[in-house]
């Protein structure tokens, strides 16, 4: 398995201690979609980001394409991140002085084998928007350049955190496809974590979390198109 994760806990000391995550234990494999659904509260955003190296669990392992990344250092943590991993939330973070070039550029840079700039321009339907600012673009379009930044450093994992939480419907089915397409066209293993249901009939495989325990997993060897998923 691309992804394995085995055992996770986290336990949070505010005031009292709460647990997150009671052993936590997931698969993926290389180039599927999974969904991870739950209400809030349920441990889903802990979860991605011990995933993701944001965060680090009290006991357990997470492996990503064989290695073992609760294992590694602080500074090893930052080179995974940077090297591997792609983040996609459902407020875009665009830095707002930054044109969408420049914007997907900063993450290039720091990126060993990006994807060239004109393949993910046109990828996310944003080649001939290029040199506009966030402000003169809609909230569907500011969230495919964060998509499109997210996937220029060529991640093998790309975590999406309620990426269309912030959407309406319409523009909501067309994030979706285009995460779709993403998965298809480049071959990137995606997980993502939301609380809509809906969702889950584009997902290879899907997590149902309650209480910080996985509740249930469901696999579909068929996905829906994202433009036929209603909600």
């Amino acid at each position: 398995m691309f992804l394995a994760v085995s055992g996770l806990t986290k336990q949070y000391q505010i005031g009292i201690a709460t647990t997150v995550l009671k052993g936590v234990s997931i698969q993926l494999a290389k180039g599927h979609i999974g969904v991870i659904l739950g209400p809030s509260g349920s441990g889903k955003s802990t979860l991605m980001n011990i995933i993701g190296g944001v965060d680090r669990a009290d006991s357990g392992t997470v492996e990503i394409d064989g290695e073992r990344i609760t294992d590694l250092s602080q500074d090893q943590l930052v080179e995974y991140r940077r090297k591997s991993v792609g983040f996609v939330f459902q407020f875009y973070n665009l830095v707002p002085n930054l044109t969408v070039a420049e914007n997907i550029e900063v993450v290039s840079n720091i990126s060993k084998q990006p994807h060239k700039m004109n393949d993910v321009l046109s990828a996310v339907g944003l080649f001939d928007k290029k040199n506009r600012f966030p402000r003169e673009l809609s909230g569907g379009e500011q969230q495919r350049v964060s998509i499109a930044r997210a996937i220029i450093k060529n991640p093998t994992l790309l975590l999406c955190d309620e990426p269309t939480g912030a959407l309406d419907f319409d523009t909501s089915r067309g994030v979706l496809s285009l995460l779709q397409n993403v998965n298809r066209d480049f071959g990137t293993t995606i997980l993502m974590i939301t609380h809509n249901s809906a969702i889950a009939a584009m997902a290879h495989t899907v997590y149902r979390l309650r209480s910080g325990e996985v509740a249930e997993v469901t696999h579909h060897s068929e996905l829906v198109p994202a433009e036929r998923i209603e909600w």
